[in-house]
Order: C-alpha cells, then structure tokens, then sequence
C-alpha cells in the first residue's frame, strides 16, 4: 500500500468515526453536539452547591439521586457572556473519560435542541484558526439542513487539571 493510500485510509476512518448520533444543544444561540453515547441524562435545572475556590466556569455540585455530581457552565467555560438561566436551561449529565478515571459530570446549556443521526460526509475537519487557539476539543463542523453544528469532543473541553480541579469539587 502506497504512503497516499494510507492517508486517505486513515483520512476516511476518521470521518466514519465521528459519524452517528448527536445530542445537540443551544449556547448563545449556536448550535453544538455531543455524542450521544457520553450523554447519561437530561435534566432540569435544580440547586447547585457552590464550592468554594473553584474556577468560574465550575459552577458547584448536585446532589442526583444521592450522587454528587460536579456541574460546569460551558457558556463561562467557553469564554461566552454569561446570562440569566430560564425555564428552557438544563443539565446534561455526561460521562468523561480522563487519563485517571472516568466522572459523571454536568453540564449547563441554554436549551436541549434534539437527537441528530450525522452521517460522516457530512462532518468537515475543524478549520485552522491559528497557532494560539486551542480547538483540539472540537471534533469538527457538522453541515446539517443548512447550518452548522459544532461537534464536541466532551473528553477534551476540560484539559487534564481542568477535569481534576472538577473531580475534587465532586469530593473525589
């Protein structure tokens, strides 16, 4: 097999990797998605425990069923002016994968959009923004009935001491 065959092998296995079903949500009006595989369940929003000495974006705990539960804001996480949440705001809980463990982890979002099956044509690399901009979270642009819906890799939005100051926050 020739070195350009390779590429375009691996090239197509990663497009086909990203292919499937998407649990997309709202944040200041843009469209993104999760795969619906990370995603354990939506919830309404419900008191969160603040944690003292904890970034911004980690907005405290909740106690789900007798768990406690870390819950991040992604609007402060990514650097997105913060608003009011209304009755259309809700937790996604979602399971990351870190290099220690795996954590239950909430997230807030604006609203709860729908399931979307992508087909991997679909879904085009993340355009290079620079050298300063760390996008490696995204797992690309996915084109859907003339929009676009940005897929994230939710293992990555938090870095590596990110996801241990959140682990700590949730008593672990």
């Amino acid at each position: 097999m020739t070195e350009q065959t390779k590429v375009i092998d691996q090239a197509v296995k990663a497009i086909a990797d990203k292919e499937g079903k998407y649990l997309t949500f709202s944040l200041a009006g843009e469209e993104y998605g999760i795969g619906i595989r990370k995603v354990k369940e939506i919830i309404g929003m419900m008191p969160i425990t603040v944690v003292p000495q904890t970034p911004a974006y980690v907005k405290g705990v909740i106690n789900l069923r007798g768990k406690v539960i870390p819950v991040v804001d992604l609007r402060i996480k990514f650097a997105i002016k913060a608003t009011d949440y209304t009755e259309r705001t809700c937790i996604i809980v979602v399971e990351i994968v870190s290099a220690v463990r795996t954590i239950l982890m909430g997230i807030v979002v604006d609203s709860v959009s729908e399931v979307l099956n992508i087909k991997g044509n679909d879904i085009e690399e993340t355009p290079s923004f620079g050298t300063r901009l760390n996008t490696e979270f995204i797992l690309g642009m996915a084109k859907v009935g003339g929009s676009i819906k940005i897929l994230l890799d939710i293992d990555k939005v938090l870095s590596v001491e990110e996801i241990k100051i959140v682990d700590a926050a949730g008593g672990k």
